[in-house]
């Protein structure tokens, strides 16, 4: 007899065979790389095609018998998983009737068969998660068969063990990651006629099965996940999350505002920020995010501080970009550019401006007083008569002129010194020079002139302005001359005569000399 793949008969017990072992490879289209291995169990019904009649399709009869499997399975890809799988049938033809008062027979049959199976939920077609996952399923293994019956001839008892061929189809119910409802239907073609024990030379076909099943199919083992975010290493896009930290479906710490900072580490988790700032916005750019920000609209491109306002280098109040005067002193008031206030506007800043209420458009002095004219400074003298430190009246109405004019420029120090002509001796003429200065130094006191604005030294007869050979010269010599100058110039005296001598430099001096008046 020739071996017709396709002809009905060998249809019908093939795909009996195919619905018993399908039930397992069910099990196959629950694996994937996180659950690579799967158990599965299933109830079926098979039906019978051959010489004897046609069940298929016909699920509303009566008498139907119910079987069983069970397989396990192996995930190779996303498309393809591997099972080895087995079922046992109870089938009775006709089945309403003892097979042994008409043609018929009673077989319980066993398929143990290899199976191969193409999924649809690859990720190409369909999600590998979706909830309906379709595939199709084939391979191949051995039909064992103990079947019992009457062939409208003469009755049989067979065993049978004979290499099966099945394929069929499966529709999946995702029930949870690791559990699935199968419902499928599968085509089993053993290679025998000994089912039924009709062998017909005019059919070349042997008998076939359908079978149908419903079953579970459970996913073992467990995801490797490292992190331990309940998200599969393979799915984890961020691998490494610390413990505890919530995730996303691909693995990675939660970020509700979208600014790339996770909100584990986000400090502003609901507000958009910088990652420089943890997570917080910095509305005006200063690098000081906005919660901490006491300036948060300082302009772009400002040098702020720690708390985001302007620098204020100088601590004038005035930030550094407006600051025309930014090297102000500490405690000096600046105006609204930043500059020292200068109240009488001479041009020296009221901190340093010892003469602040100065009129408008005098000339004044790096103190900011009233500058006096060079014919007010130039030196004036007062002269004395022989032997004497007193005034005379004259003397007293020049002093006068002096001491307003001193009061009138409150910045100027009064710098007084004493001379002698030669009569006598040094050591008397020293002290004579000093009284001469204190002389004055006490008339203008007592008009006014404060003490701490008057400097007297003495100098003697060393420094004479006449020849002392002559009585007018030496007229000349007995003189207090005075020069005003300004806080921080040089002393006027010391300038033109040098430091004031002293009667032991004096002494000293004579000695060194072998001289004495």
């Amino acid at each position: 007899m020739k071996l017709n793949l396709f002809s009905s008969r060998a249809l019908v017990p093939g795909f009996a065979l195919l619905g018993a072992s399908l039930g397992a490879p069910q099990a196959v289209q629950a694996q994937t790389a996180d659950h690579k291995t799967a158990i599965s169990g299933n109830a079926s019904v098979l039906q019978y095609r051959g010489e004897l009649g046609n069940d298929w399709w016909n699920l509303g009869r009566e008498g139907l018998r119910f079987g069983g499997g069970a397989a396990i399975t192996r995930y190779l890809s996303p498309s393809f998983d591997l099972g080895l799988m087995g079922n046992y049938e109870l089938y009775r033809f006709p089945k309403n009737q003892p097979y042994l008062q008409n043609s018929g027979f009673e077989v319980k049959s066993g398929f143990v068969d290899l199976a191969l199976k193409l999924k649809l939920n690859n990720g190409h077609l369909l999600k590998e998660d979706a909830f309906i996952q379709p595939a199709i399923i084939g391979g191949g293994g051995f039909y064992v068969a103990h079947s019992v019956g009457n062939n409208g001839a003469v009755g049989f008892d067979n065993a049978i063990g004979r290499p099966d061929f099945f394929g069929g189809a499966l529709l999946r119910f995702r029930l949870s990651p690791a559990l699935f409802l199968d419902v499928q239907t599968t085509y089993h073609y053993p290679l025998t006629e000994r089912t039924d024990n009709v062998y017909s030379a005019s059919d070349n076909r042997y008998d076939d099965f359908l079978v149908h099943s419903v079953g579970l199919t459970l996913a073992l083992g467990k995801a490797k996940d490292t992190d331990g975010d309940g998200v599969p290493d393979r799915k984890d896009k961020c691998p490494d999350t610390p413990a505890g930290v919530a995730v996303d479906p691909t693995g990675c710490p939660l970020d509700k505002d979208a600014d790339g900072v996770p909100d584990y580490q986000d400090k502003c988790p609901d507000v958009k920020g910088l990652a420089a700032l943890q997570g917080c916005p910095d509305a005006d750019g200063d690098g000081v995010a906005d919660a901490d920000d006491k300036c948060p609209n300082t302009p772009a491109g400002v040098k702020v501080d720690a708390s985001g306002c302007p620098l204020d280098a100088d601590g004038d109040g005035v930030a550094d970009y407006l600051d025309k005067c930014p090297n102000t002193p500490a405690g000096v008031k600046v105006d609204a550019s930043g500059c020292p206030l200068d109240a009488d506007g001479d041009g020296v800043a009221d901190a340093d401006d010892k003469c602040p209420n100065t009129p408008a458009g005098t000339k004044v002095n790096a103190s900011g007083c009233p500058e006096m004219s060079p014919d007010q400074k130039a030196t004036k003298y007062i002269r004395f008569a022989l032997n004497k430190a007193r005034l005379t009246p004259d003397s007293n109405v020049a002093l006068d002129e002096l001491a307003q004019l001193l009061n009138q420029y409150p910045d100027y120090t009064l710098s007084i010194a004493g001379h002698t002509d030669n009569t006598g001796s040094e050591a008397y003429n020293l002290p004579l020079s000093n009284r001469r200065a204190n002389a004055v130094r006490d008339y203008l006191i007592s008009k006014g002139v404060p003490e701490a604005r008057i400097e007297t030294r003495g100098y003697g007869e060393r420094k004479p302005i006449a020849p002392n050979k002559t009585a007018a010269g030496r007229a000349q010599n007995r003189r207090v001359d005075f020069d005003p100058y300004a806080t921080g110039e040089a002393n006027p005296a010391e300038t033109r005569y040098g430091a004031a001598p002293t009667v032991l430099e004096l002494k000293a001096t004579d000695k060194a000399a072998g001289t004495r008046k």
